[in-house]
């Protein structure tokens, strides 16, 4: 967040984004440096915690929803099935990079609030850098799609400067990443906020579900083709340029509260 720049640590939180009928929840609350512990193996934020057991990632999720305060608890585990030990520079000073740490990994999701509970294919990567992303970056689109070859990812966007950037890769089933042509641009309808999305494919691509439609960010599902094959891809379109507008910052709070 912006409001971190200085002193990260002193804003840290845990995003949880729950969709599905009737059971539909958001939680982000923001915590001070003295509710963040960590060593090698976990990380704590208030009362939730992310931690390796054995060669599973656990989550264990007990935040507030947002707006309303709705309870958000349960358990989530990340089992992943390869992993990739390299990364990727976003820009040329390597200030921002992004790791596609398990590109595919399988998850169980047990939640008592609100109680619901699931198994499937998983996805894990990992963005850092160090300065805040506004300061680099315009917008950008990433998306991935699970393949019968591999994981497929597109990473694209415009840093501030007006020059372009893009990752076009394959991961197969060992984590090995292998840079792929990069297919054709589509355009997909915009959001409901008017912001413009794209993905890559080899043919025809749409929007099958907006799962997430924020002033400055959007989550969807798309239905396209890669590879040779239909696929369902999970899909961002992210604005720095609106995430930094007064009006947007001053909506932030109401999504993203602060507990001390």
């Amino acid at each position: 967040m912006k409001s971190g720049k200085d002193q990260p640590e002193n804003h840290v939180a845990l995003n949880v984004a729950l969709y599905g009928q009737g059971a539909r929840r958001w939680a982000m609350t923001e915590r001070g440096a003295n509710s963040l512990h960590r060593n090698s193996d976990t990380l704590q934020v208030g009362p939730s915690s992310v931690r390796w057991d054995g060669d599973c990632l656990l989550f264990a999720i007990e935040e507030v929803g947002a707006v309303f305060g709705e309870k958000v608890r349960g358990t989530v585990k990340v089992h992943p099935e390869a992993l990739v030990c390299s990364g990727f520079s976003l820009d040329p000073q390597g200030r921002h990079r992004w790791q596609p740490i398990a590109p595919r990994s399988r998850i169980e999701v047990i939640f008592e609030h609100p109680g619901l509970s699931w198994s499937g294919d998983a996805y894990v990567d990992s963005n850092f850098g160090s300065e805040p992303m506004e300061n680099r970056f315009r917008e950008w689109q990433w998306s991935r799609a699970h393949g019968t070859d591999g994981t497929s990812v597109f990473y694209e966007g415009t840093r501030l400067d007006g020059s372009s950037f893009s990752l076009s890769l394959n991961i197969d089933f060992q984590g090995l990443p292998k840079v792929m042509e990069m297919p054709n641009l589509v355009n997909l309808r915009p959001t409901g906020w008017l912001m413009p999305r794209s993905t890559r494919s080899e043919g025809e691509a749409k929007v099958v579900k907006t799962w997430e439609d924020a002033p400055f960010y959007s989550r969807s599902t798309l239905g396209t083709r890669l590879n040779g094959e239909n696929v369902l891809a999970v899909h961002e379109s992210l604005s720095l340029t609106r995430f930094i507008n007064p009006v947007v910052q001053f909506m932030l709070p109401f999504r993203m509260p602060r507990r001390a």
